[in-house]
């Protein structure tokens, strides 16, 4: 136990400043009334969030058991998360669940998408069905199975774009297509984020 605490006395001297200025800025963005727009629903069942849009529903557990220094307020036009107290741990959970639920009323209403690029001769990318078939120059081809609720589609055989109502969802996928061939430092070669900026090393000079 004296091991644990001598741990957290020491973290919390090392980051304590950034965990209080994180805390403050998600306390400043939980205050703010997330808009209900035209065309989406919300509504809170047993602890149960519920948002519907043009493009699906999602859900949330917000219980008090899960969340216990928050509680929402929900009007015709907007949604307004409060808390109980102004304990950091109330700030930093009124900041989180304003931001899911923020994103929950986007996904259903615009959605969200990834995209990456496929780099290196030969490498290509197509879709059959509810699959992602994969040359990025293995020995075979790699199968990658498409999520229920998530659209996966690829353009010119080097560009995927993984579009879907759950920011979460869409950003797992992404980063688990990109984990089949990351990006190699030397060439380039792989999968990447279309906006990702890939270190380079450079290679071994010959001879001498």
């Amino acid at each position: 136990m004296q091991s644990v605490l001598a741990l957290v006395v020491k973290l919390y001297a090392l980051y304590g400043d950034k965990l209080k200025n994180w805390s403050y800025n998600m306390s400043r963005i939980g205050k703010w009334p997330v808009k209900i727009d035209k065309g989406v629903s919300i509504v809170l069942d047993t602890g149960i969030l519920k948002v519907k849009g043009s493009k699906g529903e999602l859900e949330f557990n917000v219980a008090p058991t899960r969340y216990k220094n928050i509680k929402l307020e929900i009007t015709n036009e907007s949604l307004t998360v409060m808390r109980v107290d102004d304990s950091r741990f109330a700030r930093m959970e009124q900041g989180l669940v304003r931001a899911l639920v923020q994103n929950m009323v986007l996904g259903v209403t615009a959605g969200f998408k990834k995209e990456l690029d496929i780099v290196g001769v030969g490498y290509r990318a197509e879709t059959k069905g509810k699959t992602l078939i994969l040359n990025v120059g293995y020995s075979n081809p790699v199968n990658f199975i498409i999520p229920t609720h998530l659209e996966i589609s690829v353009d010119k055989n080097n560009r995927i774009t993984v579009e879907g109502i759950d920011k979460q969802q869409v950003g797992e996928i992404a980063a688990q297509i990109r984990r089949i061939r990351p990006p190699e430092p030397y060439k380039g070669k792989g999968i990447r984020y279309v906006d990702e900026v890939v270190r380079r090393k450079v290679g071994k000079a010959a001879g001498g």
